[in-house]
């Protein structure tokens, strides 16, 4: 029955635009990266070589590049100092994978010149993932314990004030991350115009690559929020 009563809630209904923004951007982000990937560059750069040039020009000869399995799992990893790029990236002499390579790139120059919003998604981490481990059953906790009291509040109202703070750990971190791709998109973009990577006619399909990957974070704020929001709707109508 308490199941039936959470996700039988009509509140649910406030999931559902963001749900179908979200498979949208998925479906845009395939698409996209399928059909620029089909456009092989006239310069013949591979993705791994794209990247390796941009992090020369900014003096990050340190930082490697390393192919990874999967698709699209291109990502930095600053604690290793090492840019991973997936199968469909790395050896791939294709627009869109010179686009991604230069935008995780990109990335790696963030962290180098101490971009504050990199800096601070770092730094909340470890506060993400221990949110996002307690946020939920805090909350349903919450919702099936009595009205008992302490210190003036139900001890409920407190489990489910504590889940919906922790939820917000989340929220916080996709709201954090969009600054932080847009940035290394632009910053891609800029290196591949200037280092002339790519042709002047080419440099439409990278941004239209790296615009698709990033409405996917946009999705995943709007997912958050709107989870964040039927949180607090059913709190309230629970108390």
């Amino acid at each position: 029955m308490f199941f039936g009563l959470f996700w039988g809630d009509t509140t649910i209904l406030v999931l559902i635009p963001a749900m179908i923004f979200a498979f949208w951007a998925q479906m845009r982000v395939n698409s996209t990266f399928k059909k620029y990937a089909k456009v092989p560059s006239r310069r013949g750069l591979t993705g791994a070589e794209a990247a390796r040039r941009v992090l020369d020009a900014n003096g990050l000869r340190h930082v490697t590049v390393e192919r990874v399995h999967g698709h699209l799992t291109d990502h930095f990893d600053p604690k290793a100092g090492v840019i991973r790029l997936s199968d469909a990236t790395y050896a791939s002499t294709s627009v869109a994978a010179i686009g991604v390579a230069a935008h995780e790139a990109g990335h790696a120059v963030q962290h180098a010149e101490g971009y504050v919003p990199i800096k601070v998604r770092a730094a909340i981490i470890p506060l993400t993932r221990f949110g996002s481990f307690l946020a939920m059953p805090l909350f349903l906790i919450g919702l099936l314990m009595g009205n008992g009291s302490y210190l003036g509040y139900g001890i409920g109202t407190i489990f489910m004030v504590t889940g919906i703070l922790f939820f917000s750990f989340s929220t916080l971190f996709q709201l954090v991350t969009l600054p932080t791709e847009f940035n290394a998109s632009a910053r891609a973009m800029k290196a591949l115009e200037d280092g002339g990577l790519l042709a002047d006619d080419e440099l439409p399909g990278a941004k239209a690559t790296l615009s698709a990957a990033a409405m996917t974070y946009v999705a995943a704020l709007a997912s958050s929020l709107a989870s964040l929001l039927r949180l607090i709707l059913i709190f309230n109508r629970r108390r």
